[in-house]
């Protein structure tokens, strides 16, 4: 049964991810007001409150509200590619399983706000003074990152030899 399955046991860590990024948007959202900025480490981190339209970086950000169901479309054929991909894993691909659990977790969380609240809540803050600011983002981003950076390892890993390493 567990190869029929491939790694969809992982998903519990999509799951995880959804909720924490829920709860923590739900609590910014409760607590700040937007664009509201709390240091946590002056000159560099600070919490805040900011609504994204767009995709990542705030990208079309600026149009009329068509982008929201583009991007909730993208996110929803990208949510069953991944889950698909997770299904046809083999045994030795646990590295692989916790990279797409990570951003389906995250593509998940974002698309909850896209579609509910036709916006997604960001709430991280990482500048240099103030002078630099990244786009704020918000834990669902964080584990999309994480997870495409362990994609792109595994992409690497694999290519040297011609084949997965097995964990």
């Amino acid at each position: 049964m567990t190869a029929r399955l491939g790694k969809l046991a992982w998903l519990w860590l999509s799951v995880l991810v959804i909720a924490l990024d829920q709860a923590t948007k739900h609590y910014f959202e409760a607590n700040f007001s937007l664009y509201q900025k709390v240091d946590v480490i002056p000159d560099y981190f600070a919490w805040t409150l900011a609504y994204n339209t767009g995709a990542a970086f705030s990208f079309l950000a600026d149009h009329s509200g068509w982008q929201r169901w583009l991007f909730a479309v993208i996110a929803m054929g990208v949510s069953v590619v991944l889950v698909v991909w997770m299904k046809r894993l083999k045994a030795g691909e646990t590295w692989l399983a916790v990279a797409l659990a990570l951003v389906l977790g995250g593509a998940l969380g974002n698309l909850y706000d896209r579609v509910v609240l036709g916006h997604v809540v960001d709430f991280i803050l990482v500048h240099w003074q103030n002078r630099w600011y990244f786009p704020a983002f918000n834990i669902a981003d964080s584990a999309i990152t994480i997870g495409a950076v362990m994609l792109a390892l595994d992409m690497f890993r694999s290519s040297k030899t011609g084949e997965t390493v097995n964990e």
